[in-house]
């Protein structure tokens, strides 16, 4: 009777892992189609295909359904959830990253992806193609990668059985950054860790943005300085006061990185010079900062280590799970 009660636990403990359903709905974005919907309710299916669709240049292989809203029509691709991870995985690397980078971006993939099926399991689709998400671009094909994901298939990383928030971005700098400074939620396994990435084209870099530029962008006119007014727990800049010749504002440096674009300022790790009519940002790092540092990563594949050490560096005090059975 015992042995049948543990037994029964267990069940109920694993079942959770073991019911992720095996699917992903994707809504396509693009130049096409840049916005996502206002109000699902609204939307009314126009078409539903299953099979092959080239769209803007990309294949899409699954079943295919078009929407329509107010705003124009809404493209969804329902396919294996292996077979979204293998498009991500190209998507996000290049064609020269070793198998156990690749084994690495796969799991992360795949764990930010069941996230957001358990997240949004009631919602007409799961998650956007765009870096809203994660970067899906489509049918690809790589040998590299495929065996990467084969070999990897089902594993998620967890925290306490729950597949954790998988964030992820290109370049830390030389340190990651905690959550709770961009996201305004703290999670144990997202913490700031030291890390070589100097690898990395924006390990380093400098930009030259006009005063012009940042007038346009900020809706201000006559700009006279800009300075940080603080910093979050890892150094980056967090408020910065905009100086005009009519009043002061304070911003979120993360809020400027957005109005400027992400690439116009890659990171929030920077400093601030005037030289000129221009602005002159000396910093490090491209993206948010939190989570797994991509190109840390692969400097860590680069010099032997597996995917298992370097997900357990990055995501302190998790497990990794396969998620169901086949």
């Amino acid at each position: 009777m015992l042995k049948k009660v543990i037994v029964f636990f267990l069940v109920i403990l694993f079942l959770p892992l073991l019911a992720y359903a095996q699917n992903i709905r994707v809504l396509i974005l693009d130049k096409r189609f840049p916005l996502l919907p206002d109000d699902e309710t609204a939307l009314k299916q126009i078409g539903n295909i299953k099979g092959e669709l080239l769209l803007r240049g990309k294949y899409y292989k699954g079943k295919i359904e078009v929407w329509k809203g107010k705003k124009g029509l809404y493209v969804i691709n329902e396919l294996p959830l292996e077979e979204y991870v293998k498009s991500v995985v190209y998507s996000e690397t290049t064609d020269d990253w070793p198998l156990e980078a690749l084994k690495v971006q796969a799991i992360v993939a795949r764990t930010y992806a069941v996230r957001q099926i358990l997240k949004n399991k009631d919602r007409l689709y799961h998650l956007s193609s765009s870096t809203l998400h994660q970067l899906y671009r489509g049918t690809q094909k790589d040998k590299l990668i495929e065996q990467a994901v084969n070999e990897t298939k089902g594993l998620i990383v967890t925290y306490r059985g729950e597949p954790i928030e998988a964030l992820y971005h290109s370049t830390c700098g030389g340190k990651t950054e905690y959550a709770e400074e961009v996201f305004s939620k703290s999670e144990p396994y997202l913490r700031s860790v030291k890390n070589d990435c100097s690898i990395s084209p924006y390990w380093r870099w400098r930009k030259r943005i006009s005063k012009a530029e940042m007038e346009r962008a900020l809706g201000i006119k006559d700009l006279r300085d800009i300075k940080i007014v603080s910093h979050t727990k890892s150094g980056r800049a967090k408020e910065l006061k905009i100086i005009t010749g009519l009043k002061t504002l304070q911003i979120n440096a993360k809020d400027l990185r957005r109005v400027l674009g992400w690439r116009h300022l890659p990171s929030t790790w920077f400093s601030i010079s005037r030289e000129g009519e221009n602005f002159v940002f000396d910093g490090r790092g491209y993206g948010h900062g939190v989570g797994l540092c991509q190109w840390g990563a692969l400097e860590m594949a680069l010099k032997g280590l597996t995917y298992k050490y370097i997900l357990g560096y990055y995501y302190p005090g998790t497990k990794i799970e396969r998620y169901h059975e086949d």
